[in-house]
């Protein structure tokens, strides 16, 4: 990761975003449908990454995963399978936290990895909700700066 560095996301990074959306939301979320995610491809691509102040970790070689965000609402971020645990989450949401002084975000409480990662990275908990297209429950999660 010597050479890997954060840039804000362009239109020619779209679909390199979109799969490692698709991907690791498989991994993460085995508990909700695939078809579910492969069905949300094109409304990622072409409403919610637009709409969304994105930034990625570039490896120089691929993207390793990116972070969205929409005012101090965490609407995604997502590290590609094969750049897991190797700190590449841990930067992004680093870089998130030097330009908001306050951020939210919602995680499915079934993925316990990423709670725990949010919880590590001193977020709280602060409600539940239901979320109504997978009837999944999500944590509200909040950070603020000290």
């Amino acid at each position: 990761m010597n050479n890997s560095m954060i840039r804000k996301a362009d239109e020619a990074d779209l679909d390199q975003l979109v799969e490692i959306w698709y991907q690791a939301s498989l991994q993460a979320h085995d508990f909700i449908k695939k078809e579910y995610w492969k069905a949300n491809k094109i409304a990622m691509r072409k409403q919610y990454l637009p709409s969304s102040e994105t930034y990625l970790l570039d490896s120089g070689v691929r993207i390793l995963g990116f972070i969205a965000l929409v005012e101090n609402d965490v609407a995604a971020i997502f590290v590609s399978p094969h750049g897991q645990g190797q700190g590449v989450g841990t930067l992004l949401l680093n870089h998130a936290k030097k330009i908001r002084h306050n951020l939210q975000l919602k995680v499915y409480k079934k993925n316990r990895p990423s709670v725990a990662f949010y919880q590590k990275k001193g977020f709280v908990e602060v409600s539940e909700l239901i979320d109504a297209e997978t009837g999944e429950t999500e944590l509200i999660m909040k950070w603020h700066k000290e």
